[in-house]
């Protein structure tokens, strides 16, 4: 028996031991892959700002000048990477928002004094429901994609329990908040906010990166009015691609719905049927249900894709789809496949040719109707599946200056008193205060199986560096 017990645990120590090799190899394979990366990236800087100064009348003192601050960034960037952040650098401020994994607050950089938006995620549960993929892509995304169209990682970081991300801080609110203000937006308006969409969604796709939430909620608006897309938990490489061979009839099974309802924890099953109701009775219905929504952690699936639905396999394309659905919902006031509960929303989406109508009252122009319906449509004929070009060549876009829309004026400018503001976002009670963290991460490398599966997930981005360096000379 003794025997029996003491060969038992040789066996689990040879596991752990292997585990633990395992974990230190990606640590130190991924360690030197970012040293690489972080030279390459260091030498790019000098070679863009060098070709600019080149090409421009800059006085060779003052272009000395600007390259030595250069250096004094990429020194000030080196000592920041060697530096361990963690939670502790942050102090802690207002929740503005709040999720299946996590929440998102409001937080100022002690040493800098910049204000950010944490996104604090648990470890735990991120294994628990099999995350750990999508949270690693997210991160991936937002540390690849370099656009003003999407928001700005900083930082992101762990400890023992959490994963963090720190990212700019968008206090304009989202889009949701401005439709349920507004019933519904011009024709004007909607297109501005539309056409940023667009692009926003053009640049994930031009790195491999589909979304899969598409949705108003997720669609932020700076200080200014201006359109950023944001919380890319659910979005995937383009080749990573669900595949199944259900049809549509199967759509009827809860089975068939089982992914898209369990892959962000948010939807609900609730027995009620809609009964048929005018379109203002629509418009006050779907405003009362939204903002119950918006408190809870139950979600909508007014904006998911059929295919999605139907795990037939889905690429890009389901993108564009959820983007018909937001423009169907800014001009009419509501979804186009809204009902009481999301199965029945669900089955709509997928008999979308019985479902999609629009409201007889409703003053969309032709060219409208025309674009939700190429949005809203199988597959095979939706426009962008040969690329945003598609899209923007549309006549509703007639006249848009696609380059100039991040510089023009925005077609809602939001209500904001000072960097702290966060009047446009929906109040959150603390769950359970903020508790000091259990110390930064150590330096030894003494990784557990868990940590395996979030090696390289720590990201320091250079323009915070030079943001901070701004503020400290400022101040």
């Amino acid at each position: 028996m003794e025997g029996e017990e003491r060969d038992a645990e040789e066996v689990l120590g040879s596991t752990l031991t292997l585990e633990r090799v395992a974990a230190a190899k990606q640590f130190i394979e991924n360690h030197y892959k970012n040293q690489m990366k972080s030279i390459q990236e260091r030498k790019e800087r000098r070679w863009v700002l060098e070709r600019k100064l080149a090409s421009s009348d800059v006085p060779r003192e003052e272009q000395i000048n600007l390259i030595k601050d250069l250096e004094r960034t990429e020194t000030e960037f080196m000592r920041l990477r060697r530096h361990k952040i963690c939670v502790d650098d942050f102090e802690l401020l207002t929740i503005i928002g709040r999720g299946a994994y996590g929440e998102v607050r409001l937080c100022r950089e002690k040493k800098s004094g910049n204000i950010y938006a944490m996104k604090k995620l648990k470890k735990s549960e991120m294994l628990s429901r099999g995350q750990v993929e999508h949270v690693k892509a997210e991160r991936n995304l937002l540390a690849e994609v370099a656009s003003h169209c999407i928001v700005k990682l900083y930082y992101s970081f762990q400890d023992a329990d959490y994963l963090y991300l720190i990212m700019e801080y968008l206090p304009g609110g989202d889009m949701m908040t401005l439709l349920m203000r507004e019933d519904t937006l011009s024709e004007n308006v909607a297109r501005f906010y539309i056409a940023q969409s667009v692009l926003a969604i053009e640049s994930i796709h031009k790195h491999n990166y589909i979304h899969r939430d598409i949705k108003p909620d997720n669609l932020l608006l700076d200080k200014d009015g201006h359109m950023k897309l944001s919380d890319f938990g659910l979005c995937k490489p383009l080749d990573c691609r669900t595949l199944s061979t259900l049809d549509e009839n199967e759509v009827m099974d809860d089975e068939c719905i089982r992914e898209p309802m369990d892959i962000d924890g948010r939807f609900a099953d609730t027995a009620n049927g809609s009964s048929w109701r005018s379109p203002r009775e629509q418009l006050q219905h779907w405003q009362m249900n939204r903002r119950k929504l918006a408190f809870s952690t139950v979600g909508t699936p007014d904006y998911i894709a059929p295919e999605v639905l139907l795990k037939k396999g889905y690429g890009m394309e389901c993108d564009w789809w959820s983007l018909g659905a937001i423009m169907y919902e800014m001009l009419v006031g509501y979804p186009p496949f809204y009902s009481d509960d999301p199965m029945t929303t669900c089955r709509k989406i997928v008999h979308w040719r019985h479902h999609l109508k629009f409201p007889d009252d409703s003053k969309l122009s032709i060219e409208a109707r025309d674009l939700i319906c190429g949005l809203l449509c199988d597959v095979e004929h939706r426009l962008g599946t040969g690329g945003a070009p598609q899209i923007k060549s549309h006549p509703w876009f007639m006249g848009t200056e696609w380059d100039k829309l991040y510089e023009m004026e925005a077609a809602f400018k939001p209500e904001v008193n000072g960097e702290l503001d966060t009047q446009n976002f929906m109040k959150f009670d603390e769950i359970d205060p903020p508790t000091p963290a259990k110390g930064g991460p150590s330096r030894k490398m003494l990784l557990t199986p868990k940590d395996l599966n979030f090696v390289g997930y720590t990201y320091k981005n250079f323009d915070a560096i030079k943001a901070a360096l701004r503020n400290s000379s400022s101040g």
